[in-house]
């Protein structure tokens, strides 16, 4: 990340949100922001993940908070965005990361308390955070930009993900209607659509299935093995930067060369 410390100074100052911020990508993401200059609201439900993820910060000497935040309800939302604007005095970039994924069954067998769950908190929440992040960000009049976790299930569907699916096609359509609606108001959205990356809900997930990780890893890619979820934050990045200044409403893949096969 010194890449971003050294030569763009974009990030210096700035305020940013991490949201799903106590393992894997979010956390990754959250510590990419921090060493390259912003402070770092952290936001999940993992408590001491979150905490974990502010003391890896600071103890490199950045600045951040966790604030404990089930993202599919709108006044933890609420509550998350106004605490960033309090302590930070505005919103900069916001990176829509927190996901689950659980599902083994095919649709027909799948119990409609799953579904709903799985819609909350991928979809939801997404829709929730961007409402709070850009009211946050036209209060200030400085645009901003926001990225959206969704993934290359939004294009290539996996066995027994039916709902997982949904939800992050549903992530694509709102990050790009957002991206319309905002864009001449300064604050650029868009999306990162990940592949198979080594994090523990990649893990849980091959375990629950019972598959061999490394078959795994040279069916859902190109290379032969997981992604890292440095490679997303470094993604995430720089869609927040100056660099990328001209790219409004795309959706990102970082993903082995999945999606190319």
């Amino acid at each position: 990340m010194s890449y971003f410390s050294a030569v763009d100074q974009w990030f210096e100052g700035r305020s940013a949100i991490v949201t799903g911020g106590s393992a894997g990508m979010g956390r990754a993401i959250a510590l990419a922001f921090s060493a390259a200059g912003s402070r770092v609201i952290v936001s999940d439900i993992a408590d001491a993940g979150g905490e974990e993820t502010v003391a890896l910060i600071r103890s490199a000497g950045g600045e951040a908070q966790f604030v404990h935040a089930d993202v599919s309800t709108s006044e933890d939302v609420q509550s998350m965005v106004s605490t960033c604007v309090d302590a930070y005095g505005g919103l900069d970039f916001a990176v829509n990361a927190a996901a689950i994924e659980f599902e083994v069954d095919f649709l027909a067998d799948l119990p409609d308390d799953q579904w709903d769950r799985m819609l909350d908190v991928n979809l939801k929440s997404v829709f929730l955070c961007m409402k709070y992040e850009i009211r946050a960000m036209l209060a200030a009049g400085n645009g901003g930009a926001i990225v959206n976790i969704a993934s290359t299930s939004s294009y290539r569907p996996q066995p027994h993900q039916s709902a997982y699916t949904a939800s992050k096609f549903g992530v694509l359509g709102l990050t790009k209607s957002a991206a319309v609606d905002y864009a001449p108001q300064g604050i650029r959205i868009n999306a990162i659509c990940p592949g198979s990356i080594d994090t523990p809900m990649l893990r849980n997930a091959i375990e629950r299935r019972g598959r061999d990780p490394q078959e795994v890893a040279n069916r859902l890619s190109l290379i032969g093995r997981f992604g890292t979820p440095d490679e997303i934050a470094s993604a995430a990045l720089w869609l927040c930067s100056s660099a990328a200044g001209f790219t409004i409403g795309h959706a990102l893949a970082v993903d082995g060369g999945y999606l190319a096969r």
